[in-house]
């Protein structure tokens, strides 16, 4: 009995030992030791385990990121989401296009009720922007926030670079043309304009550009440091950066070193306190001016031509005024054609206004081309600028401005949209009609359009297919026939030429000699009479090396054909593939 009691008591102390080492922590307790396990629970469990240890808690403790949230975190998460946005888009109207966005812009984007309208937004406005939206590239978009990195690298000072008056500047109209820097300031020799003298100055820099569109030529843009701590703010009062003007006697301009003036009388009032001087007079009467350009250097820049895209947009025109407009079309590559669009323009149509003894007139043209879809394709803004010596301005009334633009564009129908504005006068004219894109194919003979030019001429080797009316080889500038239906009209003079342009496409080729056979017979005839006044014909084999393209010219002086109206009838024959085509194209002389 002895020995087995040992055995069983040995065996309760080994079990005891054995519970307290496998025990989870805090399982020792004071309480009271459950009672017995219901009558459906196993009799005996896998040691350690425990209802602590169940396979969903041990889930949720190993990996929370699996819990699905509750209904009031799933508010909570949108709520947080949605402040996040907002600050997105409250950082792009108050920080990224705060000193380039217009006002109307600005509370039209205000007005916008969800994100996706305001992502669409974000979008036209760089669009709208864009000077060449036929391109993946926005250069006004990346330029802008080049600029901004600049202003926030060079023009920090205790605020960010594009806040300070500078990167302001910076950011809105680029560097300027000229800067005339004083970081230290000290000794300044006031100009004459200034009142002369010599003082001592604060920190200052001085901007100068040539030209700001709509403000104006030679701008003048002053920045002072007067708490000498870098924070360079823009002033309309040029003796703000004199360090001395508050000093009794001291930095003293000419006429108050001569007694002509008393330092005094800088403070009675005005637009700036730079002292009696020569100039005085003068600086008076431009106070009007500067504060006018003030003005506008703190608007927005204009969009460029935008009023010529709203005529565009909404086809409403007042004071009408008359334009011509002629398109043509020549082959590059079998799926791309140079469309040559050629504005012209009457000079009586156009207001001149005196620029230093010459007439000067200015009309801005804005250019859109879509597909049927409404897809912009291109668009082009130019301003053309002529100048006339005033004496010969009533001689010159029946000239024409001649703007020209050629566009690559595939084959297929389009819709060109032109509009002008007359800028020293209040008329705008708009043009609007579809076109078809030809589709030259490989193996039909064709022609590109027939132009009859009152320019024709080799371009130099460097000038080769750039320029106004650069074809290929040669400058070629269309005359453009009147809206009126009437022909092309030419003067009966002697130096007016009348030139033929035009190039043959898919010319046939002999398998032996590798050489096109075609002929090319030239009528020009009388409409009245019906007669032929001019006939030739030439032959690929008078001209010299050619392949399958051939750019036929030719040019009859005015001075050589009577008054009336002509046609010009080019015949092609192509002998090996047996086609033929014949375009033609009417002028008048008078």
């Amino acid at each position: 009995m002895v020995r087995v009691g040992s055995r069983y008591l040995s065996s309760l102390v080994i079990l005891a030992v054995a519970a307290i080492f496998c025990a989870p922590a805090g399982a020792q307790s004071d309480k009271p030791a459950p009672g017995p396990p219901p009558s459906n629970a196993p009799e005996s469990t896998t040691a350690g385990s425990s209802a602590a240890n169940s396979p969903a808690q041990a889930s949720d403790e190993v990996d929370p990121l699996k819990r699905k949230p509750t209904e009031k975190q799933k508010k909570q998460q949108k709520a947080s989401l949605k402040i996040e946005l907002s600050k997105v888009y409250k950082k792009w109207l108050n920080e990224d296009v705060v000193w380039i966005i217009t006002d109307q812009e600005r509370a039209a984007f205000k007005q916008l009720s969800n994100d996706e309208e305001r992502d669409n937004f974000i979008e036209a406005f760089w669009q709208r922007r864009d000077p060449t939206p036929d391109t993946e590239e926005n250069e006004y978009k990346e330029e802008h926030y080049r600029r901004i990195a600049y202003a926030n690298e060079h023009f920090a000072a205790g605020i960010p670079g594009w806040k300070s008056d500078r990167g302001r500047m910076y950011i809105m109209y680029g560097p300027a043309d000229e800067i005339d820097s004083h970081p230290s300031g000290g000794t300044y020799e006031r100009p004459t304009e200034e009142g002369g003298g010599t003082t001592s100055t604060f920190p200052f820099e001085t901007w100068r550009y040539r030209y700001l569109e709509g403000i104006g030529q030679e701008v003048m843009i002053e920045f002072v440091d007067t708490c000498m701590c870098g924070d360079f703010h823009m002033t309309l009062d040029r003796s703000e950066k004199d360090a001395l003007k508050y000093t009794p006697n001291a930095g003293l301009t000419m006429y108050e070193e001569m007694g002509l003036a008393n330092k005094s009388s800088r403070f009675n009032g005005g637009l700036e306190q730079l002292g009696a001087g020569p100039f005085s007079a003068q600086q008076s009467t431009k106070q009007f001016e500067r504060l006018e350009q003030f003005s506008k250097l703190q608007a927005p820049p204009p969009v460029k031509f935008k009023d010529l895209e709203e005529i565009v947009n909404t086809k409403i025109i007042t004071n009408l005024m008359p334009f011509d407009v002629r398109t043509d079309f020549v082959k590059v590559t079998g799926d791309t054609v140079l469309v040559p669009i050629t504005v012209q323009l009457k000079y009586r149509d156009i207001t001149f206004a005196n620029k230093d003894g010459v007439q000067r007139g200015t009309v801005n043209i804005f250019m859109r081309v879509t597909t049927l879809t409404g897809k912009i394709v291109q668009t082009q803004e130019e301003p053309v600028q002529v100048d006339v010596p005033a004496e010969l301005l009533p001689r010159t009334a029946e000239n024409s401005a001649v703007y020209w633009k050629a566009l690559p564009l595939r084959p297929g129908r389009y819709k060109v949209e032109i509009a002008v504005k007359d800028v020293n006068g209040d008329r705008k004219g708009l043009w609007s009609r579809g076109i078809v894109v030809p589709e030259y194919s490989d193996d039909k003979l064709s022609t590109s359009s027939l132009i009859v030019a009152d320019v024709m001429e080799p371009v130099p080797t460097k000038d080769v297919s750039t320029g106004q009316f650069v074809i290929g080889l040669n400058k070629v500038r269309p005359r453009v026939a009147p809206a009126d239906g009437k022909p092309a009209l030419f003067k009966r003079s002697r130096d007016q030429k009348v030139n033929f342009w035009m190039q043959v496409y898919n010319l046939g080729v002999d398998e032996k000699t590798h050489k096109p056979s075609a002929t090319f017979e030239y009528d020009i005839v009388n409409v009245a009479t019906n007669k032929p006044v001019v006939q030739k014909t030439e032959s690929t084999e008078t001209m010299g090396n050619i392949g399958e393209q051939v750019t036929l010219q030719k040019s009859i002086a005015a001075a050589n054909l009577q008054p009336g109206i002509y046609r010009i009838d080019i015949k092609v024959n192509d002998n090996i593939s047996k086609q033929t085509i014949d375009p033609s194209a009417t002028f008048a002389v008078e």
